[in-house]
């Protein structure tokens, strides 16, 4: 696979509290991946960016919301979650620091 499409296979990790519970209780990490990728385009990706070893993945389809806005109806887009499960004492740092303000770590 190329590297373009390795790049444009992940679109960014999905960072919530149920994602939190389940990176620390059975070591999977959730991403937002492009609609036309496969569960081999989702490994294959994350191994090659994160040199990680990766046990298994799930991928799911999520329908967008229907919502109104001042009387008109619209929807929200449709995307693509991945969980990938990583071998034991696999792990993978998002870089948690890079968000901290350096006035907030000096004190």
């Amino acid at each position: 696979m190329s590297n373009e499409r390795l790049l444009s296979v992940l679109i960014k990790p999905r960072i919530s509290e149920k994602a939190a519970r389940i990176q620390a209780d059975h070591n999977q990490y959730v991403f937002e991946v492009a609609t036309t990728a496969t569960k081999l385009d989702v490994k294959q990706a994350v191994e090659s960016l994160f040199k990680v070893k990766v046990e298994g993945v799930r991928v799911l389809n999520v329908k967008g919301k229907t919502k109104g806005f001042r009387g008109r109806s619209g929807k929200r887009a449709d995307w693509r979650k991945a969980y990938v499960t990583l071998a034991d004492g696999q792990s993978i740092e998002f870089g948690a620091q890079a968000f901290i303000p350096k006035s907030a770590s000096a004190t």
